[in-house]
């Protein structure tokens, strides 16, 4: 399957997720292919492969994750030099990521900022967030701006502060605002593709070979109707020009 590339060039490759594939082959192996999902990494490399002609290996390296029912921007490396500078700028905060979530709920005010304590479970792959510190917890922090509305669900443009195992899903859960479709964190329902309406939505960052402003933005997630209202409720505001 072609991936939807959203920026190529010689170092970097940028590609809109699906929801329900994996960024990377998890600790337990997994494979290429899991019924209609797909491991990205390895179907990339696939991809160029064919694409290009090579006939040696395919060097891509991973940068960041995003969760397997969340969609949207993801960023590899197609360099060891690109790589090498790209990890030490997501270690220094100097790669900036927005993302788009729809709720079941209103949070408490329109725009603000979260802060809350997450303890990670490893054994059922849950984070829970804290209004004060616990044992072997960590703080996170985002911002948030509620951009619009439905009859039934909420539109919030989300801007990450410290990147924890699922932080947004916990901390808006926390707040009693569940994702739509993220039964894991309280929703009411699944969404019909087994996703989860949180969609990495645009990547900015300078560029780390060329030294450029590059920012990428991810469409959201074709055939879902209320994604769609939400991204023309968007491009009609003037918020948005």
């Amino acid at each position: 399957m072609k991936p939807e590339i959203l920026y190529e060039d010689n170092h970097l490759l940028v590609v809109n997720k699906r929801a329900g594939d994996l960024v990377q082959a998890d600790a337990a192996g997994g494979t290429s292919r899991t019924g209609d999902y797909l491991v990205l990494e390895d179907d990339i490399k696939s991809f160029i492969r064919r694409r290009d002609n090579k006939p040696g290996d395919v060097f891509l390296g991973v940068v960041h994750r995003i969760d397997r029912p969340v969609s949207g921007v993801v960023l590899f490396a197609k360099t060891s030099k690109a790589l090498v500078r790209l990890n030490e700028m997501i270690r220094d905060g100097q790669i900036d990521k927005t993302y788009w979530v729809v709720t079941e709920a209103l949070l408490p005010s329109e725009t603000g900022t979260l802060t809350h304590h997450i303890v990670r479970d490893g054994k059922t792959n849950r984070s829970r967030a804290h209004a004060s510190p616990q044992k072997d917890s960590k703080e996170a922090r985002l911002e948030y701006k509620m951009l619009a509305g439905s009859k039934n669900y909420y539109l919030y443009e989300v801007k990450l502060l410290t990147g924890r195992h699922h932080q947004i899903r916990a901390q808006f859960s926390k707040e009693g605002a569940p994702i739509k479709g993220d039964l894991k964190y309280g929703a009411k329902r699944s969404n019909e593709n087994g996703g989860i309406s949180l969609h990495s939505r645009r990547i900015a960052l300078t560029h780390p070979v060329k030294k450029e402003p590059l920012e990428v933005i991810a469409p959201v997630p074709e055939g879902d109707n209320l994604w769609r209202f939400f991204q023309t409720s968007q491009s009609d505001s003037p918020r948005s020009r």
